[in-house]
C-alpha cells in the first residue's frame, strides 16, 4: 500500500464540546502537511453493523423505520451500533439481526466496511452477508419501531437506482453483495 505520509494532518490540540449517549463532537486543531493549523470538528462514534439477510429463495429481509432527523419512514438493512468500540462486529450483528428482525443465521460472510460521513465523522459501519436464516422472535428496544419486509434483489437495486431507497449503508452492502456474488 502506497504511503500517504505528505497528505497526513497531525492533531496537536483536541477538545470535547457535547459528549452525548450516540456522538461525541470535538474541536480539533491539526497540523497541516504544510505546516499550518486548521479547526476540525469531529464527531466520534463507536461504529456500527449492518446486515444483508438473505432468505433461501434470494429474497432480501429489510426494515421500514421513521427516522427522525430525516423526518420520514425509510427502507433500509438491519444494523445497529456497538455497545463499544472494543466489541466484536460479528457479534454486534448477530444480535442486531436477531433483535430487529427476530432471524438468526447459519452462515456470515463480511462484506467490508463502510465510513458512512469520513469528511467529519469516524464511524466505520461492517457490513456482514447474513444466510441460512431461521425465523425467531423479535426483540426490539423499547424505543424501536419497525416493519420487516422481503423484497428481491433486483427490486432492491431498481429502488436504489430510482432513489426511492437512499439509506447510505443500504446502498453500500447491496451493492456490495451484488457485485462479490451475484
Amino acid at each position: 500500500m502506497e504511503d500517504f505520509k505528505n497528505l497526513e494532518e497531525v492533531m496537536v490540540a483536541s477538545e470535547e464540546i457535547f459528549d452525548g449517549h450516540v456522538v461525541h463532537l470535538y474541536k480539533d486543531t491539526v497540523r497541516l502537511p504544510n505546516g499550518n493549523s486548521a479547526p476540525r470538528e469531529t464527531v466520534r462514534h463507536v461504529g456500527a453493523v449492518a446486515v444483508v439477510p438473505l432468505l433461501d429463495d434470494g429474497r432480501v429481509i429489510v426494515e421500514r423505520q421513521y427516522r427522525y432527523p430525516l423526518a420520514k419512514v425509510i427502507t433500509e438493512i438491519p444494523a445497529g451500533k456497538l455497545d463499544s468500540k472494543s466489541e466484536d462486529r460479528l457479534s454486534a450483528a448477530k444480535r442486531e439481526l436477531a433483535e430487529e428482525t427476530g432471524y438468526t443465521a447459519e452462515e456470515w460472510i463480511w462484506l467490508g466496511e463502510y465510513y458512512p460521513a469520513a469528511a467529519y465523522t469516524d464511524e466505520v459501519i461492517d457490513m456482514y452477508l447474513a444466510k441460512g436464516l431461521h425465523k425467531g422472535e423479535q426483540n426490539l428496544d423499547e424505543d424501536e419501531f419497525l416493519e420487516v419486509q422481503k423484497y428481491d434483489l433486483e427490486d432492491l437495486i431498481d429502488k436504489i437506482l430510482s432513489g426511492e431507497i437512499s439509506d447510505s449503508k443500504t446502498i453500500a452492502a447491496i451493492l456490495a453483495y451484488k457485485e462479490k456474488y451475484i
